[in-house]
């Protein structure tokens, strides 16, 4: 074959090659002119929905569609505009000065906009034989409650993957690849509407107090269920941008700090059940305790002679430690263990923290009388969570979960989500004396936490923080907090708040037992646990309320002067109204005020004093 006809080979192949990227792009180049409802974006598998326990939607994939533009197909930009504008809620001059003012031949006129929209538009340019504007559909995560428990809930990133919390953690579940493209739905063990009320609690108690953060818990002991999970500061997570670490953080589950005295609880009873003290054993504060080898430890006063019950009453830090000398460290390591103290809990949180108890054969001489009133150890709120339930269960461990359930697309398959095993790490005296200890601190250095016909056992502390700069504590920063179970007979809910390095007033004492306080009283009716003054409740979603107390809201606001706080409860759980409850007491004041016309979507301020 000579050189001549290798050529005319070669360049035949050539030309044959462009002959076909040519036919190509001409294909690419006619579809894009065909009516937008023909043309198809590559479709998502359809992301799984994330509900509240009671079925309340918490996480949703919703279709939207991307309206642009390619200008060498568009040939009168004044129609095109006037057509469009109404649609797109934007003025024609917008969109001209739009297309006109880009650098690229592809601009984006609007994104996400609603699927009802883009088919108004598709139908639009197909009537009007509309040429260069395509409508491309895609799909997007929505997030109805906004804020509320966004931490937990986490968000996705491109391609609907979850990158955070419960989307990241279950995004094998969620996003249907493996189902034939359509996901699993998530049931949390949150109530929507518990998380409303902490919630609302902590961002009134973070701003009164200046605090950096706050972290709020509510959690059923008999079940482990965690109903409500607050960590201010949070974020929305349909405003991804507007977010960053720290306002996304999981504190409950991901942040360990030392305890403080809420430690204390957990330190005693593991010494009355080990036998290492009893009830009546009798240790002498003098208000300092020197280890052998170690600093001083002091306590805010001296209190004589004392028994475990008046460690715990008076909080007393040297009494704590003189209890811890009764037992070694090694057996008090295995009883903080068995609390749950230095391992994850298994709640079903991403990137939860096993908190900081070191082996006892690496304390000091300090160590054990200090972890004893809660230093020198670190912990997660989800672990102070589950010691407390071995506190309320008669001596029972269980651990917290915030999954319920995972129900198929089809409805078919619902796998029920048991979490850890239950467990006895305490024999049931030593539990219930804990309790007794409780309740006497409720109605003594912690009264702000009290409330009326219910007992209520409660523990608050005021913990230091290091300071990462010195390694030493902090000589301004502090954790106040306060545990709370409730009834202390037989309890059915723990709460725990932790204010987080707070201004001013630093005692947990004073900021974080009326926050226990406040949101035991708005949740006791609601959750229907008895007591003197209950209105009936239907747990867990409806409420009833006896005829003519709350008045109905119809076409017009109603006057809600003189009702009672538990009596408004109702108005939380409409749809179609916003309403907030400021304050503890009676209506006093309203806004919108009475004989105002009911529209869609309003809020209504009641303010309680």
């Amino acid at each position: 074959m000579n050189l001549k006809r290798r050529y005319i080979i070669v360049f035949s192949l050539l030309g044959a090659f462009l002959v076909y990227l040519l036919v190509h792009y001409a294909v690419l180049i006619f579809k894009s002119d065909l009516p937008p409802a023909l043309r198809q974006s590559e479709s998502l598998p359809d992301r799984g929905t994330i509900l509240d326990r009671n079925g309340r939607v918490l996480a949703i994939q919703i279709r939207f569609a991307d309206v642009s533009v390619w200008r060498p197909y568009i040939t009168d930009v004044d129609t095109l505009s006037i057509e469009l504008s109404a649609l797109l809620d934007m003025s024609p001059s917008d969109i001209r000065s739009r297309i006109a003012g880009s650098e690229s031949d592809f601009i984006y006129l609007k994104r996400q906009i609603d699927d009802s929209t883009a088919r108004r538009i598709s139908a639009l340019l197909e009537e009007k034989n509309i040429k260069g504007v395509l409508v491309q559909p895609i799909t997007g995560r929505v997030y109805p409650e906004k804020n509320l428990a966004g931490n937990v809930i986490g968000f996705v990133g491109d391609r609907n993957k979850g990158l955070e919390g419960i989307e990241f953690a279950f995004n094998n579940v969620l996003d249907g690849v493996d189902t034939s493209g359509k996901g699993s739905d998530v049931y949390l063990t949150i109530d929507i509407y518990v998380q409303h009320i902490l919630q609302q609690i902590a961002s009134q108690t973070m701003a009164e107090t200046e605090a950096e953060a706050v972290i709020f818990a509510a959690m059923d002991p008999r079940t482990g269920d965690i109903l409500g999970s607050v960590s201010l500061p949070g974020f929305d997570p349909n405003n991804i941008r507007d977010s960053d670490a720290v306002s996304r953080m999981n504190r409950p589950a991901i942040w360990a700090y030392e305890p403080g005295s809420t430690f204390k609880v957990f330190t005693l009873a593991a010494l009355l059940d080990s036998g290492a003290i009893s009830a009546d054993t009798v240790f002498t504060c003098n208000g300092v305790y020197t280890p052998v080898r170690g600093t001083q430890i002091n306590c805010l006063a001296s209190h004589g002679r004392i028994t475990a019950r008046e460690i715990i009453i008076h909080s007393c830090n040297v009494g704590a430690a003189l209890a811890s000398d009764n037992i070694s460290s090694n057996a008090f390591y295995r009883l903080l263990s068995n609390f749950g103290f230095g391992s994850r809990t298994g709640a079903g949180s991403p990137g939860e923290t096993a908190g900081y108890l070191v082996p006892s054969a690496s304390w000091s001489e300090r160590s054990k009388p200090t972890i004893a009133f809660g230093q020198e150890i670190a912990v997660s709120a989800y672990q102070l969570l589950q010691a407390a339930t071995a506190i309320a269960n008669d001596g029972v461990l269980v651990p917290p979960k915030i999954i319920s359930k995972i129900v198929s697309a089809d409805g078919r398959t619902v796998t029920n989500w048991e979490g850890g095993a239950s467990r006895r790490i305490l024999n049931a005296p030593a539990a219930r004396a804990m309790r007794s200890y409780m309740v006497d601190t409720a109605s003594g250095m912690d009264w702000r936490a009290g409330i009326q016909d219910m007992s209520i056992g409660v523990k608050t502390g005021t913990a230091q923080i290091i300071d990462p700069d010195t390694r030493r504590y902090s000589e301004t920063d502090y954790i106040a907090s306060c545990l709370a179970l409730l009834p202390a007979e037989n309890p059915s809910l723990v709460l725990y708040i932790a204010v987080i390095k707070p201004k001013g007033t630093i005692w947990g004492s004073v900021i974080a037992a009326p926050a226990i306080r406040e949101a035991a009283e708005s949740l006791i009716d609601y959750l229907g646990i008895p007591r003197g003054r209950n209105q009936q409740i239907d747990h867990p979603s409806s409420v009833t309320i006896p005829a003519g107390l709350l008045p109905e809201v119809h076409d017009y606001i109603p006057d809600f002067s003189g009702l009672a706080k538990r009596v408004l409860l109702p108005l939380l759980l409409r749809d179609d109204l916003s309403v907030e409850i400021l304050g503890d007491g009676w209506v006093r004041r309203q806004n919108p005020q009475a004989g105002t016309p009911v529209t869609k979507g309003m809020t209504i301020i009641l303010e309680l004093e």
